[in-house]
């Protein structure tokens, strides 16, 4: 029974009707879950509930009924099979949802036999989300760390589901409409049914029947061979729980070993993995349209096998960062978001700006060049730089803008650091310096250096802007320094 605060799967009453002989049979005290299953995908607020229980049948017709109330179960999801039932011993007639009882559907199941019958409930629900944070402990020298992972698991659906396998999707799922909206939304009235006055079956032109169709058809494709996982073998052994992960096309799932109280309104952390020595690599980068004007000290580490991790991908999560120090203890870095990281990339911890690592932008002289002019309404352009007479009443309508830069290192770290910089120059540019730069895209130079313990270093370059007539694309060149 929904009890008023928590309501209960398969929620609250479950009643048999053996029609045959005209009476009920009010079960309050629902039969003892056989296993619960919630597989949770953050991406769209979306919880796929799998539960299975044990009832009592009567050969002929009966009614089943299934409540939501108090919930946020999607009513246009829900779903019932029989999986360990002959073919055809167990069939479900209809569906019907009554006017006395806007929260609650009807099975009517025809059974061939009297006795014990499985049955598998499923349904999406709203309200349970889960998020990953992870610690890292450096070396003194930064160059590795020991790198442990936690998954916390929160329940706001207000249902409690007790001895649950949980399973965690990383990936996007893509619906139409948000499962919370669907379980607020009041379903539309079904056709009457002829005889009785009582609510008949949804026909195909129903919009929640096309709903529901579209709803199933994502829970075969995400729980169907090879991305399945069923409710047995769900029984805990004692051990620390583990991270099993299955990989599929569009997405990753992470499943926990054994089962756990997910009840409504609490949080549960498990571990994801522990104790795994990472090697770090740490770059300073300048990259404006990245992480702002600054030069940034950035921790990395590849999501790969050499680095011992590489076997799934990394959701996103917070990243709490500390050094071991020289006498034991430990020394906050920082607090850091990481976003989703596939097997193979890289993904970075940005501690901001170092202040050991002192930068300057330094602009040393500019001056213009190449000038040419038009006469009144002429269409020819003269150049002085051709020799070309120009008058006083002449327009200059192209030139080029020369920038001489300095990018000012200053390292008074005891240790040398590598230096990387990109960024966006506009217009049609020649990028001229000895610094061996590359394009990362058509208007972005990309750079390296490393500066040494104590070491001020100059980056020198050149910029050359060509303006009005002079300009012919919008696109950066290289060229080297003379």
């Amino acid at each position: 029974m929904i009890d008023g605060t928590h309501a209960t799967l398969l929620a609250a009453t479950l009643t048999l009707a053996a029609s045959a002989f005209g009476q009920q049979i009010d079960v309050s005290t629902l039969p003892p879950r056989e296993g619960v299953q919630l597989t949770i995908y953050n991406s769209e607020d979306l919880t796929l509930v799998r539960e299975r229980r044990s009832v009592t049948v009567a050969k002929g017709q009966n009614e089943l009924q299934f409540s939501w109330a108090n919930t946020l179960i999607d009513p246009t999801s829900v779903e019932i099979e029989f999986p360990a039932a002959k073919a055809g011993a167990l069939d479900v007639i209809d569906t019907r949802y009554p006017f006395d009882r806007p929260q609650a559907l009807y099975w009517n199941v025809r059974s061939d036999f009297d006795g014990e019958a499985l049955v598998e409930i499923s349904y999406f629900t709203s309200g349970i989300s889960w998020s990953a944070d992870y610690v890292g402990v450096t070396t003194d020298d930064e160059a590795s760390m020991t790198f442990d992972g936690y998954v916390t698991i929160s329940n706001n659906s207000g249902a409690d589901y007790s001895d649950a396998q949980v399973r965690m999707v990383v990936g996007t799922v893509n619906l139409v409409e948000t499962i919370r909206d669907l379980a607020t939304r009041h379903l539309p009235p079904p056709p009457a049914a002829s005889g009785g006055g009582r609510p008949g079956k949804r026909g195909p032109s129903d919009p929640g029947a096309v709903r529901r169709e579209a709803v199933r058809y994502k829970m075969r494709s995400l729980n169907g061979p090879g991305g399945a996982g069923g409710l047995s073998d769900m029984d805990g052994d004692g051990a620390p729980p583990e991270i099993v992960k299955e990989g599929l096309s569009e997405y990753f799932i992470f499943t926990v070993a054994g089962t756990h109280d997910v009840k409504n309104g609490w949080a549960n952390r498990l571990r994801l993995f522990e104790g795994t020595k990472v090697p770090v690599r740490t770059v300073y980068r300048y990259r404006p349209m990245e992480y702002g004007d600054q030069l940034v000290k950035l921790f990395l580490v590849k999501n790969d096998k050499a680095s011992t991790l590489g076997d799934s991908p990394l959701p996103d999560g917070t990243v709490r960062l500390f050094r071991r120090q020289p006498t034991g203890g430990l020394s906050v870095i920082a607090f850091v978001p990481t976003k989703y990281v596939p097997i193979g990339q890289e993904f970075e911890f940005n501690l901001g700006r170092d202040p050991q690592v002192i930068f300057e932008r330094l602009a040393t002289r500019t001056w213009r060049d190449d000038f040419w002019f038009t006469r009144g309404d002429q269409q020819k352009l003269y150049s002085p730089t051709k020799g070309e007479k120009v008058n006083e009443n002449d327009t200059v309508v192209g030139w080029n803008d020369h920038y001489d830069r300095v990018e000012r290192i200053r390292n008074y770290r005891g240790a040398p650091i590598d230096v990387e910089l990109r960024f966006p120059i506009d217009g049609d540019v020649t990028f001229v310096s000895a610094l061996t730069p590359t394009l990362f895209d058509f208007r972005t130079p990309d750079f390296k250096t490393t500066v040494g313990a104590g070491e001020r270093k100059d980056l020198a370059y050149e910029i050359v802007s060509r303006q009005g007539t002079n300009a012919t694309q919008n696109a950066v060149k290289l060229e080297a320094a003379k």
